[in-house]
């Protein structure tokens, strides 16, 4: 008796030389079982149902809440300028750094200008 190599072997033999039941060469075909309706209980359907039901007028009930909540939110203020702080223009204090300079502080700007190289 000898042991058969897993990558030349048959494949009615397994790597350990022992015959194979189900081997690819001939499949064994199973018999499948026949179908066998199942009984419904009707207090478990009844039950479900009523879950459902449950869930259902939750979920109402979650979505009612919501639109009851946005609607209390009052409308945000629109923003409007009103001149105090009038913006002279944009300078550049080291390499890209972007600095606002405003009409009032003009002594920033100078500032701003003696830095730069």
């Amino acid at each position: 008796m000898s042991v058969t190599n897993f990558y030349q072997g048959s494949l009615r033999y397994g790597p350990t030389g022992k015959r194979r039941k189900g081997h690819a060469a001939n499949p064994v075909k199973k018999k499948r079982p026949e179908f066998v309706p199942m009984k419904i209980d009707p207090i478990k359907v009844k039950l479900a149902q009523q879950q459902a039901e449950l869930r259902e007028q939750e979920r109402l009930d979650f979505l009612e809440r919501i639109k009851n909540v946005k609607s209390s939110m009052g409308k945000k203020e629109n923003l409007q300028y009103t001149g105090e702080r009038k913006l002279l223009g944009i300078a550049t204090m080291h390499k890209s750094n972007a600095v606002p300079i405003f009409e009032d502080d003009k002594e920033h700007a100078i500032d701003i200008a003696r830095m730069r190289r």
